[in-house]
């Protein structure tokens, strides 16, 4: 049963380090356009991004839930919800999944049809770097809550997400002025309020 139970667990390590892996390659990527003034993302790219993604999502609430029940045969169901770790966990992972589906079906196709980030308007640029943004420190901080073992049981729920608010709002306005001097370089100082272009 331990060996079942590590093989989910290493199963669901690999699921979130190949998504974790393949978003930071993506924000380094487009972090280089941005530094150039460029914004532009290939579709195929973006395409395969979001099915690695959604694959990775769907192992890692797979082998979540192996592991909860695994878990909660041992020591009761309410003892293993109770703890505000995997609480923190569940709350990321739907976090990341709600995100994944606007990313998909919203974000991803109006990027497509735009063909540049700086291309979009001043709204939709917004709603794009905000879920993008939420997408990777989502990733990083729920990499984080994986591997925090020793903070299980030792603070409550709100201590625990207490930094994830701030590092969204931080990392949000460092894209935000990335992206509006990159509108400055790329010669177009009016789509910052959303003016289109000609």
């Amino acid at each position: 049963m331990e060996m079942i139970r590590l093989a989910f667990v290493y199963v669901h390590l690999i699921a979130c380090c190949v998504a974790l892996g393949a978003i930071l390659k993506s924000d380094a990527t487009m972090l280089s356009r941005l530094v150039q003034g460029r914004g532009d993302e290939p579709d195929e790219h973006l395409t395969q991004l979001a099915r690695l993604v959604s694959i990775a999502l769907a192992i890692l609430w797979a082998t979540g839930a192996y592991l909860i029940w695994a878990d909660a045969s041992a020591a009761g169901l309410a003892e293993t919800l109770a703890n505000p770790k995997l609480q923190a966990k569940i709350i990321l992972v739907t976090i990341l999944t709600i995100n994944g589906l606007l990313l998909h079906f919203r974000i991803l196709p109006m990027l497509s049809r735009a063909g540049s980030l700086l291309q979009l308007g001043s709204w939709q640029r917004n709603l794009a770097l905000a879920a993008g943004v939420l997408s990777g420190v989502s990733w990083m901080y729920a990499a984080f809550m994986g591997i925090a073992r020793p903070l299980a049981w030792k603070y409550p729920l709100a201590e625990l997400l207490q930094p994830y608010p701030v590092l969204i709002v931080a990392t949000f306005a460092a894209m935000w002025l990335l992206t509006a001097r990159a509108l400055r370089l790329d010669g177009t100082p009016g789509r910052l309020v959303g003016a289109p272009r000609s």
